[in-house]
């Protein structure tokens, strides 16, 4: 297979412009809601950077939000299907110690439902070979991140095979620390260009195959019976 083209993440330093501001009303009933023009595009701006400001932000519990598992946004059951928006809310995206996710601005903060991960690795990129080989990872929300130490490649390579990849699925390590931490699970597209990259090598006191990125070894499925 050859490279990917992955483009470049797009800035969101400032939002979509024809997107709302902080989060939808809790008496919302419509999925266009959330596309009210921004009255202040200094809270615009807010939204994209949830570091800023001092105020507490307000709590509004549990949002109407599910992230399913092939990385779809739902808003009260309905698909946002405007690609900006979503990325707007991933950048906002936490996780606490619990492991609960929640959507945070400088004003407002309320929990959301994830059926797995929050992202899903859709198309891969690698450049070199060997252990100085990099692979490029780019998001359902045009995020990339580069698998290596501080953006580890995941899976449980020994666990029985799974019907939908036919192996334990890698996830990728994308931000936060411990318990906070935000993944993304890896496709099965992506998958199978993994397994075609994959070489030998060696992890936990076993044989296994693996790919290399950043001069890390990343084990991903056991060796096949006739390589044992």
């Amino acid at each position: 297979m050859g490279n990917a083209v992955i483009p470049e993440r797009p800035d969101l330093s400032h939002g979509p412009s024809d997107t709302s501001h902080g989060f939808p009303r809790r008496d919302a009933q419509r999925i266009h809601d959330l596309d009210e023009p921004p009255h202040d595009a200094r809270h615009d701006k807010d939204l994209a950077n949830p570091t800023s400001g001092h105020r507490r932000p307000q709590q509004y519990g549990a949002l109407p939000f599910l992230i399913q598992r092939d990385g779809t946004w739902l808003y009260r059951g309905s698909p946002i299907r405007r690609k900006p928006l979503v990325c707007l809310f991933a950048s906002v995206l936490r996780r606490d110690d619990a492991g609960v996710y929640w959507l945070e601005t400088p004003a407002e903060r309320g929990s959301i439902e994830v059926e797995d991960v929050p992202f899903v690795a859709v198309e891969l990129d690698w450049r070199g070979s060997g252990r100085d080989q990099v692979l490029a990872f780019r998001t359902n929300v045009d995020q990339i991140v580069c698998a290596g130490a501080e953006h580890p490649l995941l899976v449980d390579w020994r666990r029985p095979t799974c019907a939908d990849m036919g192996g334990a699925p890698p996830y990728l390590h994308v931000r936060g620390e411990g318990r906070q931490g935000i993944q993304a699970r890896v496709s099965r597209a992506v998958y199978y260009e993994l397994a075609a990259l994959a070489v030998k090598g060696h992890s936990q006191g076993q044989d296994c195959l693996g790919v290399w990125s950043q001069n890390v070894f990343f084990p991903i499925g056991p060796l096949p019976p006739d390589e044992e």
